[in-house]
């Protein structure tokens, strides 16, 4: 049986699970750490301090074959020497193949953008000379999604997504963005509608085809799921139903920042 724990801290790693399960049988155990929602305002010693000790605490109670960092700013910011470990990062190879303008865009957290670390991602990458990066603060569209202001009040999400992006875009001639936080793609169909002449990049399913490299040989029969959150509980099932999460589904209160002091 294929035991994989996704973590992030809020919604985002919903995205992430529901690819892995696209493309593998497994048992997933999904954290939602929304007492540090959100990680992208966090500075980078107090990611890694919670990230750290997040780790530990999963590895020590669940005894994961894999752990999955659903979140692009810890994948970046942290570094660890743990060897189950697989990161979401953001897929700017591949944007920069299909870009035809050269110019792509990254969106993603405050504290990613403005990391030493993503610049150096981006210098590792050896993308081609012409290929220009513009990085956007895409914060306040994360927070639409941990609200589930993208099902309730979608008319406000489309506001702020022509408000936030509609000048960077043009200004900078983007033709692709990639959507590097994992709470973003419950805004695809929304983005489409706004810029339908932008492909978005979802890095959710190039994550998915490395934990089924990973774990090919300890595929599950059958799809199981497990939830927890160390928030409220309640709260949390309530925007599950409301994103049409299988009803009845409990949500369990945990936090590995009691447990590690």
């Amino acid at each position: 049986m294929a035991k994989i724990v996704v973590f992030d801290s809020g919604l985002g790693s919903l995205s992430i699970i529901q690819a892995i399960q696209k493309v593998m049988k497994s048992h997933i155990i999904y954290f939602a750490d929304q007492k540090n929602f959100p990680y992208g305002k966090k500075s980078k010693s107090e990611i890694t301090k919670i990230i750290i000790k997040t780790l530990n605490f999963l590895d020590q109670q669940f005894r994961p074959d894999l752990i999955v960092i659903g979140s692009n700013t810890p994948s970046l910011l942290v570094e660890t020497n743990k060897k189950n470990i697989v990161k979401v990062l953001p897929p700017i190879k591949n944007a920069s193949r299909l870009s035809t303008t050269g110019n792509v865009a990254i969106l993603a957290t405050r504290a990613t953008v403005e990391s030493k670390q993503l610049s150096e991602y981006l210098r590792k990458s050896n993308l081609p000379k012409h290929v220009k990066v513009k990085k956007i603060d895409a914060s306040r569209l994360i927070n639409l999604v941990e609200n589930t202001k993208f099902i309730s009040d979608q008319k406000l999400c489309e506001r702020m997504i022509k408000k936030i992006l509609t000048e960077q875009f043009s200004k900078f001639d983007i033709d692709v963005a990639t959507l590097s936080s994992t709470h973003l793609p419950f805004l695809l169909p929304l983005l489409k509608k706004q810029f339908p002449n932008i492909i978005f990049l979802d890095p959710a399913e190039e994550v998915a085809r490395k934990v089924k490299r990973i774990m090919i040989k300890k595929q599950s029969k059958t799809n199981r799921l497990k939830i927890f959150t160390s928030s409220n509980p309640k709260r949390f099932e309530s925007a599950l139903l409301r994103m049409r999460i299988k009803k009845g589904l409990p949500v369990r209160r945990f936090s590995p920042h009691n447990f590690f002091r």
